[in-house]
């Protein structure tokens, strides 16, 4: 009875599984692998499955702790911090560099989000960024998750957690205006 659960539920799962984890690693291959080890688990622990929720419920419970972990692996790698980058936005006494000010960006007709090749550039400015700075960036803004949850997810100090928003922002702008604006 249990295989033919198992079964039934990769029948039926395996399309909501897979989105769900793409949506939140931008990655099919990754997705595939999450929704392999999603299921592998599943197998392992069937007996155990009582039932008290739903089989999809249970399943989407194991998935996003496959996501946390996934997560949790490509953030612990050490990343060079790339400071001569972010300093070069600043004078001596802190202030913008006249040339590196944020410029104004005018999206009175058209919301950005809205344009595909924005959105295209815009993943290619957030994969441009340290594994670290663009998850961060992703659960922050895409997840609207709050920055405690994500310290806690990622296991970070809130202040390492700050300086990594605040660093990607600045990266983020220079690679969106380098890539988009100035087109």
């Amino acid at each position: 009875m249990e295989n033919e659960n198992l079964i039934k539920w990769v029948n039926e799962f395996t399309n909501e599984l897979y989105k769900w984890a793409y949506y939140k690693t931008s990655s099919a291959e990754t997705a595939e692998d999450l929704v392999q080890e999603t299921f592998l688990a599943a197998a392992e622990k069937v007996s155990t499955f009582k039932g008290d929720s739903s089989a999809k419920t249970w399943l989407f419970s194991i998935l996003n702790h496959k996501i946390i972990d996934y997560y949790r692996k490509k953030v612990n790698k050490p990343v060079a911090m790339e400071s001569n980058t972010i300093a070069s936005y600043f004078d001596e006494d802190g202030s913008w560099q006249k040339e590196k000010r944020p410029k104004d960006w005018q999206d009175e007709e058209n919301h950005l989000l809205d344009d595909n090749d924005f959105q295209q550039i815009l993943k290619k400015c957030l994969d441009a960024l340290p594994e670290k700075w663009s998850t961060c960036v992703k659960l922050k803004y895409l997840t609207e998750k709050s920055g405690e949850d994500i310290c806690q997810e990622l296991e970070i100090a809130p202040t390492n957690y700050w300086q990594i928003v605040h660093r990607s922002k600045l990266q983020l702008r220079n690679c969106i205006e380098n890539n988009w604006f100035k087109n």
